[in-house]
């Protein structure tokens, strides 16, 4: 065993720095949203920005997603002409996917932090209201708010789970392509091709319920 992994005190100091870690982390978000309220912009506000931002980027995939639909159906219909430079604009195509795919999730995950943040805010000052009636209200308010928002949260998160698995497919069929790049391989993978757009086709109908949702939920913060 080594004496040094198993120190007590190296397990005390590691305790430490996590503690000042998380403790930093919070500071700096204490930091940050006293800033944007400086400004006149409270947690609310902040929530509403994340949502449209999420709301945009998820559009923004669709629209990837489309013309990567676009041109698998036009090298899957290969019926002569380059295909090298078909195959790298599909390439291209799988590239930028993956590129949108990867900021639909950061900005969901900002916008789930902002969310957390403003709940716990909001239930924390509910306490400090004195009068009864404006306390049962403002909880009632925050009830609706909170169910409004996961339902929201959930249509979101339901449309970035579908992508994974239509870029792994996807991914498959340009790794394949890459090595065996002719006309018989084109034909012999129609079948796949065909299954790639057709889970494309539900990944764009997902994101078109999920951004109806954030639109509907943006309403309701105005």
């Amino acid at each position: 065993m080594n004496p040094i992994r198993s120190s007590p005190l190296l397990a005390c100091l590691t305790g430490c720095l996590l503690a000042i870690l998380s403790a930093s982390l919070a500071g700096c978000s204490t930091a940050y949203y006293a800033t944007w309220e400086k400004l006149g912009y409270y947690k609310r506000d902040l929530l509403k920005e994340r949502v449209v931002e999420a709301r945009n980027e998820q559009q923004a995939a669709s629209e990837q997603f489309k013309d990567a639909l676009t041109k698998l159906k036009e090298i899957s219909h290969f019926d002569g002409g380059n295909l090298e430079k078909t195959y790298r604009q599909l390439q291209s195509e799988f590239d930028d996917s993956q590129a949108r795919a990867d900021a639909v999730t950061k900005r969901i995950r900002s916008m789930e932090t902002v969310a957390q943040d403003l709940f716990t805010e909001w239930e924390k000052e509910i306490g400090q209201i004195s009068t009864p009636s404006m306390a049962s209200a403002s909880r009632q308010k925050l009830r609706e708010t909170q169910a409004r928002y996961q339902e929201m949260s959930a249509a979101l998160r339901k449309a970035e789970a579908t992508m994974p698995p239509v870029l792994t497919q996807f991914r498959d069929y340009t790794l394949y392509l890459k090595h065996n790049l002719n006309a018989q391989a084109v034909a012999s993978l129609k079948g796949e091709a065909m299954n790639i757009q057709t889970e494309i086709d539900r990944l764009i109908g997902e994101m078109n319920t999920s951004i109806a949702r954030a639109d509907a939920f943006v309403k309701t913060l105005e």
